[in-house]
């Protein structure tokens, strides 16, 4: 019989990351979630993806069975919880404070281009580029790629003193179409197969 997994919370889930070392922060690896769940490579396991979040020969020593058990527990509760908006479709970027601090604008525009690139996108493909995709699969892929590239523009825009009410307008905007393309992919391509798709650790 499977324990349910049941997600530690924000806070704690990102404490956990730092226990580990994970260099990528909780919004990226909720997007890869998201995006490994949209997946159409169905031989992609919960475990491929979390491992995929530290560099080759990096991924953490687990001591003993009972560390390795909560380790993968802890991610799976998460992966649970993503799963669940998946099936409500709803996948939003995550959340933040306006600030008119330009250092934090800044660093806000490159969590939003690794969510994306980092993120959806690398989850989606889950290691393979030769996956045979749909031509609108395709093409709502590589958008997304093209939207995270905006928010890089909005860097230099900002580095260049642009007006920061403009940045602000065309960041808010970018963050709608890459909701409306993630929750278009998942109304078309997945929710048709989403009782398939609750893959376990195993």
């Amino acid at each position: 019989m499977q324990i349910e997994n049941k997600y530690l919370g924000d806070d704690k889930f990102k404490k956990f990351l730092e226990h580990y070392s994970c260099p990528s922060p909780l919004a990226v690896v909720k997007m890869k979630f998201a995006g490994a769940i949209c997946s159409p490579n169905l031989n992609l396991r919960p475990t491929d993806v979390i491992s995929s979040f530290w560099e080759e020969n990096r991924t953490p020593r687990l001591e003993t069975k009972e560390e390795a058990d909560l380790f993968f527990k802890f991610f799976m509760g998460l992966w649970d919880e993503v799963f669940q908006d998946v099936k409500k479709n709803q996948i939003e970027l995550s959340t933040y404070h306006k600030s008119e601090n330009m250092s934090d604008f800044i660093a806000l525009c490159r969590l939003r281009y690794d969510e994306i690139e980092y993120g959806f996108v690398e989850g989606f493909w889950g290691g393979r580029d030769d996956m045979k995709l749909p031509s609108y699969v395709a093409e709502i892929i590589d958008s997304l790629s093209q939207m995270a590239e905006v928010y890089l523009t909005l860097i230099k825009k900002i580095e260049a003193q642009s007006s920061q009410a403009d940045v602000w307008k065309h960041f808010i905007a970018t963050d709608k179409m890459v909701e409306k393309a993630i929750s278009f992919l998942i109304e078309n391509t997945v929710l048709p197969r989403i009782e398939n798709l609750n893959r376990t650790v195993q």
